[in-house]
């Protein structure tokens, strides 16, 4: 089987190597450079150490490497989408949309396609039920990634490999141990775009500056505080806010006059909510259910943790609607909810957020 390693220089993709070759594939490794180090003389994720470990993962194991470039397919999706969604006050997933328009998408459509398989250092696995393949959740579950992979179609998920799916991380940090990879003590990478050196708010500050704005009780309409941009803060934040007298959780935001509400301690009418509108809902693999009319029952997810809360699915035209059975805090637009199975866990589909 000719496959498509893309590995990006951390211990799981280069422990993702290992385990392909020692089931006896000979995979062709790539690393996606997608960082904008072209962009305005900024380098948000510089390279050099990641290709340099990646190069040696390949000589070790004797495997053919390549360097791909993504950067403008990065910008024109990927940023683009984050910048217009933070914006309009909403929250965006810059690595869902990564990973369903750059890793599994552009990158498919110029290198992938001479593959019958791309593997990954992604914690998920896939499951077949009647021929049909599913996304599944990884043995993990605090490591679990499927909650990043809810954007991705059937064409995608039935091409992708996850060989550490099965796995725990502490596993994984062993066998990198054993097998002597420079990459076997190295930290977990953090940020929104594939090498994870950037700082989301450097980020944004970046391209939307700063602006100061009032912080407001929602309850009182009493001024607790100023910010210095709304864009920096999501739906449900806790910390950050620099406010005394806590603990204060952002539950509202108004772009328009760039106001920031909060609301002190757990006041359930304003922080936590059972009713979540998906719009765009979308099948990984297919719509088992059909054109439903009864709820379905259903765990799910609104950000990515470790816990799954269960609840009802229901469709009202266009919209799927979840029922939580417990209030959920930090509900927030233009995030995704991602859907599995109850009893399964397969990992069915997601849908934008909506008020």
């Amino acid at each position: 089987m000719n496959i498509a390693a893309l590995v990006s220089g951390g211990v799981d993709s280069s422990v993702m190597v290992h385990l392909l070759k020692e089931a006896g594939y000979d995979p062709t490794i790539f690393y996606i450079q997608i960082g904008m180090e072209e962009k305005d003389g900024f380098i948000d994720c510089p390279s050099e150490e990641d290709i340099e470990i990646t190069s040696f993962i390949a000589k070790k194991y004797g495997c053919r490497f390549e360097i791909v470039s993504l950067h403008n397919e990065y910008w024109e999706n990927v940023v683009s989408y984050t910048i217009e969604a933070v914006k309009r006050g909403l929250t965006p997933n810059p690595d869902m949309m990564c990973n369903k328009l750059i890793k599994f998408g552009s990158f498919e459509k110029k290198w992938g396609k001479d593959f019958d398989k791309i593997a990954t250092g992604h914690y998920a696995t896939t499951t077949n039920v009647e021929e049909k393949t599913y996304l599944s959740t990884a043995a993990d579950h605090v490591k679990d990634q499927t909650y990043f992979l809810g954007q991705i179609d059937y064409i995608q998920v039935s091409k992708l490999m996850f060989p550490i799916g099965h796995l725990l991380k502490p596993q994984v940090r062993e066998i990198a141990l054993k097998a002597q990879l420079p990459s076997a003590q190295r930290k977990d990478s953090q940020g929104i775009c594939f090498l994870g050196k950037i700082n989301y708010n450097d980020f944004i500050r970046r391209y939307l500056g700063e602006k100061e704005g009032l912080i407001i009780q929602l309850e009182t309409g009493k001024i607790v505080g100023k910010h210095k941009g709304y864009w920096f803060h999501t739906i449900g934040q806790r910390k950050g806010l620099g406010l005394s007298g806590g603990p204060w959780f952002v539950v509202k935001k108004n772009p328009e006059e760039n106001i920031l509400y909060v609301s002190n301690g757990y006041d359930p009418e304003t922080q936590y909510g059972k009713v979540i509108n998906l719009q765009g809902f979308q099948y990984i693999t297919e719509n088992s259910w059909g054109d439903f009319e009864d709820e379905k029952e259903i765990t799910f997810k609104i950000r990515h943790t470790p816990e799954f809360a269960n609840g009802k699915l229901t469709k009202i035209n266009d919209i799927y609607r979840i029922h939580s059975e417990k209030k959920i805090q930090g509900i927030a637009s233009g995030q995704f909810g991602v859907v599995y199975d109850k009893a399964s866990r397969l990992c069915l589909g997601s849908g934008i957020i909506i008020d």
